[in-house]
């Protein structure tokens, strides 16, 4: 059994749901799984206890991650192998250059094995499935 650590920002709450749909794949899957939403001053465990981490986070501004994230990614201190990674977004604020940038930028710091997942808003409906898809790709990256 894999331990995985989903770690997530969530502003509007879209975010905390894709790491939850993402956790009920994962726990499908047979995997043991742990969630921490990230808060601005709050210690997080040590992902040196897990064999998988998932990281997420929504888009601030033009394009920005969250400060609470980049907090996060110094307390951690290393790169933990592998990181998945996942956001959401609107493509209203800033078209499709600006969308879930923030999760592009991080799966490139971590130099993620997958490309990440790129949610618009809520990712219920149709948009569900392209979550359930994506955690199986992960998966065969890292059985």
């Amino acid at each position: 059994m894999v331990k995985v650590f989903i770690a997530y920002a969530s502003l509007s709450g879209n975010t905390e749901e894709v790491a939850h749909l993402i956790g009920v794949e994962l726990t499908k899957a047979g995997h043991s799984v742990d969630y921490y939403r990230i808060w601005d001053g709050a210690s997080p465990p040590d992902p040196s206890d897990y064999n998988v981490l998932f990281l997420g986070s929504y888009t601030w501004g033009k394009g920005a991650t969250p400060d609470e994230v980049k907090d996060f990614v110094a307390d951690i201190g290393y790169k933990p192998e592998p990181v998945y990674v996942f956001g959401t977004g609107d493509t209203q604020f800033g078209g499709d250059d600006l969308f879930c940038k923030a999760a592009v930028k991080l799966a490139r710091f971590y130099n993620s094995p997958a490309e990440p997942l790129k949610i618009e808003q809520s990712p219920r409906g149709s948009q569900e499935e392209k979550v359930r898809e994506w955690v199986r790709r992960s998966l065969s990256l890292n059985p």
